[in-house]
């Protein structure tokens, strides 16, 4: 069983930055595709960032690319999210994500859902 746990989350000012990471204890993550979705109150969860087994990456929506960089270390069993210059509109409750592939990731076909972190960006 995989068993997503995030971290990193917290309160952060406008401009800032934050690094989220996503582990699994347990079973090895490097068959999934990994991604990171969040969820804005009142708005339905979105896909931010993806990663396939081996690194290939992918960016959604126009909004975060080249401010959120995904990168995964498969011998720490780990998925990052670095997120820079960081907008109040950014704040959300941010999901790791595990998928067979980055398509499933986008078209949020998920096979495993971590609890999620907080991000609050103040003005």
């Amino acid at each position: 069983q995989v068993q997503l746990v995030e971290s990193g989350g917290g309160l952060v000012q406008a401009w800032g930055s934050l690094l989220l990471s996503c582990a699994d204890s347990g079973r090895t993550l490097s068959n999934y595709s990994l991604g990171w979705f969040r969820q804005a109150p009142g708005k339905e969860r979105e896909f931010v960032a993806g990663a396939s087994w081996n690194g290939e990456t992918t960016y959604s929506p126009d909004s975060v690319e080249g401010r959120f960089i995904v990168s995964r270390d498969n011998a720490k069993n780990t998925v990052f999210l670095q997120m820079t210059w960081l907008k109040p509109e950014d704040t959300g409750i941010y999901y790791c994500a595990a998928a067979p592939h980055v398509r499933s990731l986008r078209s949020g076909r998920i096979d495993y859902w971590g609890q999620g972190t907080q991000v609050t960006v103040s003005s």
